[in-house]
């Protein structure tokens, strides 16, 4: 079973919905980086999401627009990016770890070779937000044969017909877009979210995780109680970016501080959660 499988599986049978932040790579540095990846599962993360520094990142809002520049402008690779997973590694066998992107640094490294590399590391899943389903099986191919779970999105656009292509193949868990538009910029409507869901889960059996307008722990705990994850992402490098001037202890300190929070409320209150 796979890391991503098995702490589902672990967080279904204890009734819990998991915390699942994003945080960039090298942002705002690469020490600092390490030591705020490295504190996530104390804050109460299950699995991390790690994004992938990319110049142009079409499917983020400003906020993580901002620390993929960040994380570039202080010498941010996807050498450097893979060697942030290996050193968590050694701290972490437990937690996944889901590599958050674009196409464009696959491609570079060629997605066999990069596939490889992501093994070695330790990383346990892929979400690649400009690969369309119909275009991945360069990348599917080897990242199933390595043990790599490629994440599907699903949008408030994405019909029936659309969504049996979008599910073939997919593993690890389904990442459902709560909004129409780019990361951090609007909120979710919750029962909107519940219907899709719901249709959703007549899909397909994979737990589905929902982003994209989670800021609040307040917000994080309304999807913690329809959905088997809570994506929280802007929320987290806008901390990163408000405390870059004050110090690494100070930046860990603030994102462990928000995790925490968003943890607590995501894990509470587990009678009244409905699983996905």
């Amino acid at each position: 079973m796979s890391r991503i499988a098995a702490r589902f599986a672990e967080l279904k049978a204890r009734g819990r919905a998991a915390f699942v932040p994003f945080i960039t790579a090298g942002d705002p540095d690469f020490e600092t980086s390490r030591a705020i990846l490295e504190s996530l599962p104390g804050a109460g993360a299950d699995v991390i999401e790690l994004g992938m520094p990319f110049t142009d990142p079409m499917a983020d809002g400003p906020a993580v627009q901002a620390s993929s520049l960040r994380a570039l402008k202080a010498g941010a690779t996807m050498a450097r990016t893979f060697e942030l997973v290996r050193a968590f590694r050694r701290r972490d066998q437990k937690t996944p770890i889901v590599l958050m992107g674009y196409y464009n640094p696959v491609h570079a490294r060629g997605a066999a070779a990069f596939v490889r590399e992501a093994a070695s590391a330790g990383v346990d899943g892929l979400i690649i937000v400009d690969l369309p389903p119909e275009e991945d099986a360069v990348l599917l191919n080897p990242a199933h044969a390595a043990g790599i779970d490629v994440i599907r999105l699903v949008t408030p656009t994405t019909h029936d017909a659309r969504l049996v292509k979008v599910l073939c193949g997919a593993s690890g868990y389904l990442y459902y877009v709560s909004i129409t538009g780019v990361t951090g910029t609007k909120s979710f409507t919750a029962d909107q979210v519940k219907a899709a869901l719901a249709r959703i889960r007549k899909a397909s059996s994979l737990p589905v995780a929902v982003g994209f307008g989670i800021r609040t722990p307040a917000q994080a705990a309304q999807i913690a109680s329809i959905a088997a994850a809570a994506v929280v992402g802007s929320a987290i490098v806008t901390v990163i970016a408000e405390n870059q001037d004050a110090g690494r202890d100070r930046i860990v300190a603030a994102v462990a501080e928000l995790c925490r929070a968003l943890a607590d409320s995501i894990h509470a209150g587990s009678d009244a959660r409905v699983r996905a």
